[in-house]
């Protein structure tokens, strides 16, 4: 029986869950959209375990969101992990941020896009049949009136995550199908990551580092 512990911070939702067999049994989440993921996140796994009578120890492995996202939120919750893997001796499990997105989403036939905003009109997105079979690798896309016209003429395409409300203002298309109000979830990462702990696909926990795809811009602020 394998109980994994998956962390999940790459946009403003800090979120954690406990799986049992890749099935989710308890989940704490909040989006404040102010990123309190460093206030929040170990005081969210310790009141997960305590809320379900376990101890750490009882955990077979911790499960991450890999990314991409936001910078800070993904180096707040691949720290946490990686801490409790060193501390616990247990295995590290990445599962990608979009990946786990796209599983929100059930269609029957189609595609699914899953969007996270990035800078300006650019988003990081990915694409998946309706299995979540990958079709096309993680990219980071400039928006436009053009962007995913090779599927859209193919067929339904369904598009989720923050980006969507940057990608439905610019373009209509009637194969076109945006899903509000969805974020990355540690909800979706149980069956993924129970997946890889079977295969043990375990990653070395002393030089994992998330996949930002982009490297850290710091912005300067207007205020004076």
């Amino acid at each position: 029986m394998a109980i994994i512990l998956s962390v999940e911070t790459s946009t403003t939702n800090c979120s954690v869950s406990l799986s049992k067999q890749g099935e989710t049994f308890a989940l704490l989440e909040d989006n404040s959209k102010d990123y309190s993921h460093a206030e929040r996140l170990h005081v969210y796994m310790e009141r997960l375990l305590a809320e379900n009578n376990l101890q750490p120890n009882q955990l077979d492995a911790i499960a991450v969101s890999k990314g991409p996202g936001s910078y800070t939120g993904l180096r707040i919750g691949v720290s946490a992990a990686k801490g409790l893997c060193f501390a616990l001796n247990k295995p590290l499990i990445s599962v990608s941020t979009l990946e786990a997105l796209a599983h929100q989403v059930i269609v029957e036939k189609g595609l699914i896009i899953p969007m996270l905003d990035a800078r300006r009109m650019e988003v990081y997105s990915a694409v998946f049949d309706a299995n979540y079979q990958i079709i096309r690798e993680v990219e980071a896309q400039i928006l436009d009136a053009n962007a995913f016209a090779e599927y859209l003429e193919t067929g339904q395409v369904f598009f989720l995550g923050n980006g969507v409300e940057k990608f439905k203002s610019i373009i209509q298309h009637p194969h076109a199908h945006f899903i509000d109000n969805k974020l990355p979830s540690a909800n979706q990462m149980s069956q993924i990551a129970y997946r890889k702990f079977q295969k043990s696909d375990f990653e070395d926990v002393a030089y994992f580092e998330p996949y930002y795809l982009k490297d850290f811009v710091v912005i300067k602020s207007n205020k004076k």
